[in-house]
Order: structure tokens, then sequence, then C-alpha cells
């Protein structure tokens, strides 16, 4: 492998605090992999501010470079199925949590994390997406594998100004469905409708607090980001034959709820994980994420910056001041 140096994040320990630094690395340094990456863009996720903040639930080992998401251009393969020169992309696995991951500027991994990427995306607009977009395009998936398709009828997604929250809401607005936004961040409601929301509503309307087993059914379907009471509530407010989908624990990792809406209603609750979504699955929603439900102005749900610039949107992601997503380039 080479000597060459790169520039990367790099979090270390020091007496029980975490350090972060911008640093040069050696490609030396990387873990053994079939396939050398030069980083184009990456992406912040909540994951990400974990891991750079010494969670041991996330990164077990420092120092350590995070970046669950990285798009670049293969410089080197060991394996037939890549060539210098490809455009790929790689989100999930173990990149950027036991592995180096896209805060730098390679990374060295198995080829059967990569994704060649899509026609109709470009790199950058692929980190725009993330594992952010490709979770909510995978929850309108499995939406759609239950039997919901577009109507009159209205779909929530709760915290909707997030990463996740912000990628559905326009997504399943490029695909049809009406989309009502339930945020906290109530002056937020111009940047939701502008990029697909339906209808915007306060967060605590979404967060009952009675002792009812059931609500009104309001809701078609719901994609949920926050778990805790708010999906609680969703789950006995959705209608008859409705689904719900669960991918966050921003309110709660704790769930309590009944029976009832399920055997009286019929609903389904459908977790998404996409850290481990098989390869052919991964490969079929990333085809969808780059035609039919390719976002139209992708920009308006970004911004973007160096890495040097990253340091405190790491803070400021885990104190819920992000809105939408935040890309990384590696060459600024």
């Amino acid at each position: 492998m080479s000597t060459k140096n790169f520039k990367s994040m790099i979090v270390r320990e020091d007496n029980g605090n975490f350090v972060r630094e911008i640093k040069n690395k050696s490609i030396n340094d990387l873990p053994d992999g079939e396939v050398l990456i030069n980083v184009k863009y990456s992406s912040l996720n909540y994951k990400d501010a974990l891991s750079a903040t010494g969670n041991k639930g996330i990164t077990r080992h420092y120092p350590h470079t995070p970046g669950i998401d990285a798009a670049g251009i293969v410089a080197s393969s060991t394996n037939s199925m890549f060539t210098p020169g490809d455009e790929v992309l790689v989100t999930s696995y173990d990149l950027g949590m036991n592995t180096a991951g896209g805060f730098g500027q390679y990374i060295n991994v198995p080829a059967s994390w990569i994704v060649k990427l899509p026609t109709g995306l470009t790199l950058k607009e692929s980190m725009i997406y993330g594992t952010a977009g490709f979770t909510a395009a995978q929850s309108l998936y499995k939406l759609e594998s239950s039997g919901i398709a577009p109507s009159e009828e209205e779909v929530l997604v709760t915290g909707a100004t997030g990463g996740v929250g912000s990628m559905a809401v326009a997504i399943l607005s490029r695909a049809g469905y009406k989309a009502v936004a339930a945020t906290g961040k109530i002056d937020k409601e111009s940047y939701l409708k502008q990029i697909g929301a339906h209808a915007v509503i306060q967060r605590d309307k979404v967060d009952d607090t009675s002792k009812l087993h059931m609500l009104k059914g309001r809701w078609r379907a719901v994609i949920d980001t926050v778990g805790g009471n708010i999906l609680a509530t969703a789950i006995k407010s959705t209608k008859q034959w409705g689904s719900v989908t669960t991918c966050g624990l921003a309110q709660s990792i704790e769930l309590h709820t009944n029976v009832f809406p399920f055997i009286l209603r019929g609903i389904n609750l459908l977790g998404v994980n996409s850290e481990h979504c098989p390869m052919e699955l991964r490969k079929k929603i990333w085809g969808k994420i780059a035609s039919e439900w390719k976002v139209q102005g992708l920009g308006n749900i970004c911004n973007e910056c160096s890495l040097e610039e990253i340091d405190n949107k790491i803070d400021m992601i885990l104190k819920g001041q992000v809105t939408g997503r935040m890309v990384i380039n590696l060459d600024l």
C-alpha cells in the first residue's frame, strides 16, 4: 500500500476526555481492505457525533476516524468488481464505527460494502442522501411492500427537521404521498413546506400523554424517526390496515404500547435497519433514490462544509440544532 499522507479527523482519548483534531494520516495506517477509495464527500450523522464524542457503544477503540458515509473514487482494488476510477459510495456496515471512516480523504474497505454510484446521482448528491436518506427511502420501501400506496390520506413523519425526517418528507412528496411533518421547531415550517411537506404540525400534537389505548385513526402510515412516546402515539393513531416504520431513538429507546392497534386495526410495525441491509436490496433502493424517488432541489436540504468546519457541527447535531443534512467536502 502507498505511503501517501492525507487529511483526516482523528478522535483520541486523553485522560477520559475525547479530543478531535484534523491531522495528516498515512494510507499505511488504514485497516486491511480490498478497495482503497479516495473520499470526495461524506456527511454528518447523529451516529458520527456519538463516535466523535467517545460513545463506546458506537466506537470501542480510539484513536479513531468517524464517518459512516463516504463517496469517492476507487484508487486501487484487489477485487475484480471494482477498478481504479470507479465512482462509488459506502454507507453503514462498520464504516466510521470501528473501521476508519469518511471523515478522512481515504478509506480502505471490503468490496462487499461498496455500491457503484447509480446513474442519475453525483457523488455529492449521494452524500446529501447518505445513511439518512437511505434510511428514509428504506422506510418508504417497507411501507410500499406492506401495501401502502400514494393516496389522499396523510403519512406522518416525526422528527421532520432531522436528517432522516427531512429526507423522508422530501422522498414521500416526490413519490406522490401527502407527508405531514411533525416537529418541535415550528419556526422551520417554511423549510419543511419547501422540501415537500403537505402540512406541518407541532410535535406535541403527536405526543399523546393520555392513558387511552387507542386514538382516532388519522394516519394512513407513519415514518417515525424518534421512538419513545411519539412512536407509541403514532401506533395508536394509525388507521385500519396502516403501517408504521421505526428507525430512531432520539426521544427514547422505550416503547410502551398495547396490542389493540395491532389486533383491532391490523396495523404493521416495521423495523428499519440500514446498517445490515442486504446488498441486493441496498442496490435496489439506491436505484430508486437515483430515479423515481430522486428529490428535486436537493440543495434545499443540505449545507456544505469542510472537514475543518465539522467540529462545531458535531456539537450542534447532538443538541438537535442541525436542520436537514450536513455534507462534508473533503477537498475543501
